[in-house]
């Protein structure tokens, strides 16, 4: 393979080079748990899965069965990538090896902006929940702008330290935020709920229906940002076989720990759990809580709720921040993004400018939506497709770069063709779905805000015209998009 960073003619002083790396001493633990808080369990478990419940039935567990198997198909080429390419950059790197550097870097821009999106999504939330909490704890009433913009500063402040601080953060919560779930998941089904338990939320026959499309939706949403585990690949130790088990813990432990919690949902509440998600989704888990195991955990609930959204928004803003030193280390953005803190080895520059960013659209989108519900919805929404729409690339990717440059030594067909091709087909599947029924992605009536696609499309397009143009009138430059000069394999 070409180590482009060396080649003729090229300029030192315009190449990316090594000091451009960040550093970290990140384990497999640490780096599951930056993965779960992003799709934010017990957010997850209080809305999503009653939701899910509403679309497809008793049957919603299958729906994080199925995207649990998906996924873990989709991570066999993904860390086959993670193995042989030894580069910073995840999507980025690997859609510029497999499908070409100008598509590469649209797709790096799609990211950047879908992850961004998602971010003043939940930076929204994060607010309107830290406003309940404050209340329900005998505080005053806050507006959620206000307790959005603490929310701010204190992701500002972590972002600007080194990956390990902001690990511990998201590992004190998550454990906390699992340890209440596992109670209520334990209690119910050692009770037996309602009903007793039975198999019939297991039942294949039973999933198919009207709303399994939208319950699978849910289900892989939760997913995203697990690509994390190898855009952090300068800041974990060992990375060859770090993020592989990072990788596959985060699947099958997100996947399952969803799939047993909607499964104790539904047995809480028996016969009455569909009836009860379609009336009042929002109040399921709190009640069943109180029901089941202690009404005084209400409040914890909630205010794990809160801490679970701001441990979210960290997770997400750190990926942004990679996203954005990436692309100014291969001169695709500016190289002011580039720098490395001499002490602290963090993008503090790329973070800082992350935050301002998501900052001014925060404050957009107050002035101009002034329904937070619908800012959290198109936010969230929006960048997920964006996200989703990166998985199948990268599948693709998979395949035609081991399809190109011949399979590894060790490596099977199963984990470089065809792995890879089975889950772009469940992957470009979900998507198609997440662009049909884009109402119910991001709010509104079927077909009243397909406008917002241009977004993701004017990125991706901008990126292959960045691309472009850099090919022409800086062809050594373009020969290192990717973060080709972290190639050392």
């Amino acid at each position: 393979m070409t180590k482009t960073s060396k080649d003729v003619g090229a300029l030192p002083s315009q190449l990316p080079s090594s000091n451009t790396r960040l550093s970290g001493n990140l384990g497999a633990t640490s780096l599951v748990l930056s993965v779960l808080a992003f799709s934010a369990p017990i957010v997850t478990v209080s809305g999503y899965i009653a939701f899910a419940i509403g679309f497809v039935g008793e049957t919603a567990p299958l729906a994080w069965v199925v995207a649990t198997i998906g996924l873990a198909i989709f991570s066999v080429g993904y860390t086959t990538m993670t193995k042989h390419i030894k580069r910073p950059g995840a999507f980025y790197a690997y859609i510029s090896l497999g499908l070409g550097k100008t598509l590469g870097l649209g797709g790096a821009y799609l990211a950047t902006v879908s992850y961004m999106l998602i971010t003043v999504g939940i930076y929204t939330f994060t607010g309107t929940m830290v406003s309940s909490a404050v209340e329900a704890l005998g505080g005053p009433t806050i507006p959620w702008y206000v307790c959005t913009a603490a929310s701010w500063i204190v992701i500002t402040i972590l972002g600007h330290f080194q990956i390990e601080l902001s690990a511990k953060v998201l590992g004190t919560v998550m454990v906390l935020e699992i340890i209440l779930v596992a109670i209520f998941n334990v209690v119910v089904l050692s009770k037996g709920g309602e009903s007793g338990l039975s198999v019939e939320p297991l039942n294949p026959a039973k999933f198919l229906n009207a709303g399994t499309g939208m319950a699978l939706l849910f289900a892989f949403g939760n997913f995203v940002g697990f690509e994390a585990t190898a855009l952090y690949r300068d800041e974990v130790r060992n990375p060859g076989k770090t993020i592989p088990r990072a990788t596959y813990l985060a699947v099958f432990l997100i996947g399952g720990f969803y799939a047993i919690s909607a499964y104790s949902m539904i047995t809480a509440y028996g016969s009455n759990a569909v009836s009860h998600a379609v009336d009042d989704p929002t109040t399921m888990f709190d009640s069943a809580m109180a029901t089941y195991v202690s009404s005084s955990l209400a409040t914890v609930t909630l205010v794990l709720v809160a801490t679970s959204a701001l441990a979210s928004v960290l997770s997400t803003h750190n990926v942004v921040a990679r996203y954005l030193q990436n692309l100014g280390a291969d001169h695709a953005l500016p190289n002011f993004l580039t720098a490395v803190h001499p002490v602290h080895k963090s993008p503090y520059r790329a973070s800082v400018t992350n935050s301002v960013l998501v900052g001014v659209l925060l404050i957009l989108g107050g002035l101009i939506i002034h329904d937070e519900d619908l800012v959290i919805g198109t936010g969230s929404g929006l960048g997920t497709a964006g996200v989703l729409s990166l998985m199948a690339l990268v599948s693709f990717a998979v395949f035609r770069y081991f399809a190109i440059a011949g399979r590894p030594a060790g490596e099977s067909v199963w984990r470089v063709k065809t792995a890879p091709l089975i889950s772009a087909f469940i992957l470009c599947a979900v998507v198609v779905f997440a662009l049909v029924r884009f109402d119910l992605l991001v709010g509104g009536e079927p077909g009243e805000r397909l406008w917002l696609l241009l977004i993701p499309i004017l990125f991706i397009t901008a990126g292959c015209l960045v691309a472009i143009r850099m090919k022409r009138l800086h062809p050594n430059l373009y020969r290192c998009l990717g973060r080709a000069e972290g190639d050392r394999s």
